[in-house]
């Protein structure tokens, strides 16, 4: 099967959107179906070629195009043109393509085409993207128009069920994400000789945090936290900032905010990171620290990683229940904001072997539910019941 994957974000270009749609695509190629991907980078608009391993990626480099405006349309359709794909499917997260409308209203300019491709939609999260002040309840339309106009719709989370049931006449699908990062640190890997590269003195508590810097993430609170623990204890900020020009901006002020505090020499800032280097940093950790703002949730490919990874994690309580998730078995949760249960929780945990032990085993054996193979097979099947029912 000829398949399309859209991407507003695709390695080396930093974010979680374009880390999972190469998992994807390369799964998806492993099972012999051929995948392009069509992104935007370095100012051009490009097709990423995926076929089996270990055929390199062939990347065809299109038109000149700044970003995800209303251009794109024509880019896509040419690419469309070239590759023939029985499905597009667009990964949706309004973030990866510059908060700009023209990817929400796309499926419906495809269906001028004379032979349009079947359409499916994975909404990565819901948010509207911006048009112009004041326009409410034009974003709700036209966050509403993508789904409506898409021959399927995926959610990787229940979380997202209800404000999607709003948005369209057709039941979504539920094919949750995988872990982003493999366990596979560089060649001849040495925790300890990592840590000391890191600046880590040889007894203090090392907390990770992995992420791009945004709003949601509850960084705030991991300092104030922080500034709790043990003066030798360090905080390795696994990423850098968002895409956005909002998440930029973001990063700014909580560098602003360190210093204000006092805590630069306690805090060490990676920005981005090769695969490897991701997964040789949560190995050197002690503990992991996601306190998430709105909770934790399986959508978020970090937490999946951290638990991939062994890494003992505290995180936040779930807006809905997470029955697979259970606190003080996988992971251990605190109340979102709440400084000080976060560092009381860190500090509980790197003290109680015990329990470390329970949690390094439990991650990644609850993490092998959400294997790229078994989520390939999902998205398989999905294909096939779009193209044979028309």
């Amino acid at each position: 099967m000829r398949i399309a994957l859209v991407s507003g974000e695709y390695p080396p270009q930093p974010g979680g959107i374009g880390d999972y749609t190469q998992q994807l695509g390369t799964a998806l190629a492993a099972r012999g179906h051929s995948i392009s991907v069509f992104t935007i980078a370095d100012g051009h608009f490009q097709i990423i070629g995926l076929r089996q391993h270990p055929t390199p990626a062939q990347v065809t480099v299109c038109q000149s195009l700044s970003g995800w405006g209303w251009a794109s349309w024509s880019a896509v359709q040419a690419a469309i043109a070239t590759t023939h794909p029985d499905v597009l499917h667009i990964q949706y997260q309004t973030g990866a393509y510059g908060m700009h409308p023209a990817i929400n209203l796309l499926p419906w300019r495809l269906r001028n085409m004379p032979k349009p491709p079947r359409i499916a939609i994975t909404a990565h999260d819901l948010l509207l993207p911006y048009l112009f002040p004041k326009a409410g309840a034009v974003r709700r339309w036209v966050t509403a128009r993508l789904l409506a106009d898409a021959d399927a719709v995926v959610l990787t989370n229940n979380d997202d069920l209800a404000q999607a049931a709003t948005m369209t006449c057709q039941p979504p699908t539920l094919i949750p994400i995988g872990s982003n990062i493999a366990v596979a640190p560089p060649p001849g890997y040495n925790r300890a000789a990592w840590r000391t590269q890191l600046g880590v003195p040889g007894d203090a508590m090392l907390v990770a945090f992995f992420g791009l810097m945004s709003h949601t993430k509850g960084l705030e609170t991991l300092l104030d936290a922080l500034a709790l623990l043990p003066e030798t204890t360090r905080l390795l900020i696994i990423g850098g900032a968002a895409t956005t020009a909002q998440d930029r901006a973001y990063a700014e002020t909580f560098a602003r905010t360190i210093a204000a505090k006092g805590l630069q020499a306690r805090i060490i800032i990676t920005g981005h990171c090769s695969a490897a280097e991701v997964s040789a940093h949560l190995l050197a950790a002690d503990v992991a620290a996601l306190p998430f703002t709105d909770g934790a949730s399986f959508r978020r490919g970090s937490l999946l990683a951290a638990l991939a990874h062994g890494v003992p994690t505290v995180t936040t309580q779930p807006a809905r229940p997470l029955p697979r998730l259970g606190d003080g078995e996988h992971v251990q949760l605190v109340a979102p904001g709440n400084a000080t249960a976060l560092a009381h929780t860190l500090t509980r945990l790197v003290h109680d072997p015990q329990l470390q032990e329970r949690l390094r085993r439990a991650g990644p054996a609850l993490v092998q539910q959400f294997s790229w193979e078994a989520i390939a097979m999902q998205h398989e099947q999905l294909y096939v019941q779009l193209c044979t029912h028309t």
